[in-house]
């Protein structure tokens, strides 16, 4: 059980099986004897026991490399990750568990060189660039140390024949195990390179994710703080005045009702406004404002609104060259009716004018009224404000007014569409 959590936790449990694969088959093929080798002669032992027998350590070292080799396969169970020294002790040992069985294990001298070829498959596991560089330059190194070596225990046994073929052997398997190597080093870099740009995307989604969620969390927040205020300063105010008018009609109905009628009618024309403002906070809470129409349209109806409203119809031009993406035209329609809802209120205005175009990849709306204005440096703070300069600013845009008290008001948003087209 603990053994399966180990291989869950190896950060290339595919690599690990790879590894223990390549170690049994090696090691297989160790006591296989090849084909017709009852017919050939018997070759030298390339391994310091082979080339002396009568050392009195020869008895215990061919067990030694067999478990030097079970332990180097364990050690791929887990590899060390944050602490520097213990990644080199780490090496160190692997390093020297390889010496023994490529030294003294005369069983195992097939299986030499495809150690050296797991210790720098580990050591990109747990090194950076650097480590790993050094550690495949070492690895080469001893190869050819040990392997000059078993060419002087070699040279021993050998005619001189047979060492020349042997000198040409060991030439060309350095040649093919140090490419093996390069190899090796060179695909483990790309995976780990890969492995690594898609945690760093995964991790990037994710942040994307929790600030589009914010973003989301934050603009339903403003919508609702807005329709709350709306509310609160259309509707409310409606209903107390609807109120009154009906308490003293109640108070007149007996004594004076004629009076009582008018303040009747009165009461009839606020509970029209009232349900006109009900009307459109629910609008204006809807997800799609536009409700499939196209800008153009949904602009000419807000400016049929007004005229209803206000006795002023907008003078309004419009020239879009192509469709624009959705998350513009909900962020203009919204900005206008805002304006409008502005003008409304506090403008006292005779004349609206309305300008939309698009120009060399940029969209321009422009809002002017002759009201009464008001000053920069006091009203620039209010919700309605606030809320049309965020829409702006979370396209990338620009948003300027200009108004001062008796001149109106003017706002202009400028919004690229190089970016979002």
């Amino acid at each position: 059980m603990n053994g399966l959590i180990q291989i869950k936790k190896h950060p290339f449990p595919s690599l690990l099986y790879l590894e223990w694969t390549l170690l049994a088959i090696t090691a297989l093929t160790a006591f296989i004897p090849p084909p017709l080798r009852r017919f050939r002669p018997k070759p030298p032992e390339l391994s310091i026991c082979g080339a002396f027998p009568d050392l009195s350590v020869c008895s215990i070292l061919p067990e030694l490399s067999i478990y030097s080799l079970i332990i180097f396969a364990a050690m791929g169970l887990r590899l060390p990750r944050n602490n520097q020294t213990n990644k080199v002790i780490y090496t160190v040992i692997e390093i020297l568990l390889i010496l023994i069985v490529g030294l003294f294990g005369e069983r195992f001298a097939r299986l030499f060189p495809f150690l050296y070829i797991i210790l720098v498959t580990r050591s990109c596991l747990i090194f950076q660039l650097n480590g790993r560089l050094f550690v495949t330059t070492l690895s080469f190194a001893l190869f050819l140390v040990t392997t000059q070596l078993k060419y002087q225990l070699f040279n021993f046994q050998a005619s001189p024949q047979a060492q020349e073929r042997y000198r040409f052997l060991i030439l060309n398997s350095s040649l093919v195990f140090g490419l093996s190597l390069v190899f090796v080093l060179l695909m483990m870099n790309a995976v780990l390179s890969e492995r690594q740009s898609r945690e760093k995307l995964a991790i990037a989604n994710e942040k994307l994710r929790q600030y589009a969620m914010q973003i989301e969390n934050q603009a339903t927040l403003e919508e609702r703080n807005r329709i709350a205020r709306e509310i609160h300063d259309s509707l409310g105010h409606s209903l107390t005045a609807l109120n009154l008018q009906l308490e003293t009609a109640l108070k007149l109905w007996q004594s004076n009702p004629g009076k009582a009628e008018t303040f009747l009618a009165t009461a009839k024309e606020l509970g029209s406004k009232a349900l006109k403002d009900v009307r459109q906070s629910v609008s204006t809470m809807r997800s799609n404002p536009l409700q499939e129409q196209s800008l153009e349209r949904a602009i000419a109806s807000l400016s049929e609104n007004f005229h209803r409203s206000n006795g002023i119809l907008p003078i309004y031009q419009i020239n879009l060259q192509y469709p624009l993406p959705p998350e513009i035209n909900t962020a203009i329609y919204r900005i206008t009716q805002e304006s409008l809802t502005n003008i409304s209120k506090y403008a006292y205005a005779t004349e609206v004018k309305l300008e939309l175009n698009t120009t060399r990849g940029n969209l321009r709306l422009i809002i002017q009224d002759n009201g009464r204005g008001f000053d920069l440096g006091q009203n620039t703070t209010g919700f309605g404000l606030h809320s049309m300069r965020d829409r702006t600013l979370a396209l990338g845009g620009e948003f300027n007014i200009n108004s001062a008290p008796g001149s109106g008001c003017k706002i202009t948003v400028n919004i690229p569409l190089t970016r979002l087209t």
